[in-house]
């Protein structure tokens, strides 16, 4: 007597657009870090230049939401702490070893200024980043309503969510980070408001870009016959 064996569990399926933002997304929680070591001018404004790997950590994020849903981008961002806490442990496990005797001393000084962080400062980092990262996704999501998915509409939401959620991000960052070793109040105004016009200049068109490119790669095959 035999018995039908069950047939094997579909595999599950990602979507084209979804693997290729994640896979950029998991490289910019990576870099971003390093990236702030460098101020950088632009014009009157002071900024870290770790703001446009978190700008495009925004972005992603928005899009994913306009295209998959907001449980889905929630996940994304969910997601990101696996690559960041990775590079963390691969660079204090890289800190730890011992340098070649053949590194020149500046060049072993400039990678230990650059990768080496106070407890603070690799406490704030994961913190902001998942209370801000989340709050852009509910606000982008929440004003769905309010201001339409119309290409206007999802400037507009992506301006308003991006400059929200960075002002919190840089409130959390610069508070954990530095308060009580020197007056923070101007250090925060400042990266506010250049978080805040780098939002509202940035992040609309570049969503708008990459939800046209979500749309372009999910497209089905042309069948030809």
């Amino acid at each position: 007597m035999s018995t039908a064996s069950s047939p094997p569990h579909a595999p599950a399926t990602l979507s084209r657009s979804l693997f290729i933002f994640s896979i950029l997304y998991g490289g910019m929680t990576c870099i971003a870090g390093v990236l702030a070591f460098k101020q950088v001018a632009l014009g009157p404004l002071a900024v870290e230049a770790g703001i446009f790997a978190f700008l495009m950590l925004v972005v992603i994020s928005s899009t994913v939401a306009q295209t998959h849903g907001q449980k889905t981008a929630n996940r994304l961002v969910l997601f990101g702490f696996v690559p960041l806490a990775v590079s963390v442990m691969l660079i204090a496990l890289v800190l730890s070893l011992p340098p070649s005797d053949k590194m020149p001393p500046e060049n072993l000084t400039a990678f230990e200024t650059v990768l080496s962080q106070t407890p603070r400062i690799m406490l704030a980092g994961p913190i902001a980043y998942g209370v801000s990262l989340l709050l852009n996704v509910k606000i982008f999501d929440a004003l769905r309503g309010a201001a339409g998915d119309s290409g206007t509409g999802v400037m507009i939401r992506g301006a308003i969510a991006s400059a929200l959620s960075q002002s919190v991000d840089t409130l959390i960052f610069i508070t954990v980070a530095f308060y009580g070793e020197f007056p923070i109040g101007s250090l925060l105004a400042g990266q506010m408001l250049a978080k805040i016009v780098l939002s509202a200049i940035l992040v609309p068109p570049l969503i708008i870009l990459l939800v046209k490119l979500a749309k372009r790669l999910d497209e089905p095959p042309a069948v030809t016959g």
